[in-house]
């Protein structure tokens, strides 16, 4: 049985693309693109959906002096 749960975005291992700009400040069409990159770390992809690994997201914006 499936309920409405609402979970925190900071609680979630996987982000779509609204939670991702949301939760990180980069705009969508930037995370797009960064994510389009071959061999992404942060992305995973569920057949056309994108969803963005929240902690290597995080890692990767950590590690980098700009995108």
């Amino acid at each position: 049985m499936k309920e409405n749960v609402k979970i925190s975005i900071d609680k979630k291992c996987l982000l779509n693309l609204e939670e991702a700009a949301i939760y990180t400040g980069v705009g969508t069409g930037k995370l797009r693109q960064l994510s389009n990159e071959a061999n992404c770390p942060f992305v995973l992809f569920n057949g056309s959906k994108r969803l963005f690994k929240r902690k290597k997201l995080e890692e990767y914006l950590e590690s980098s002096y700009s995108i």
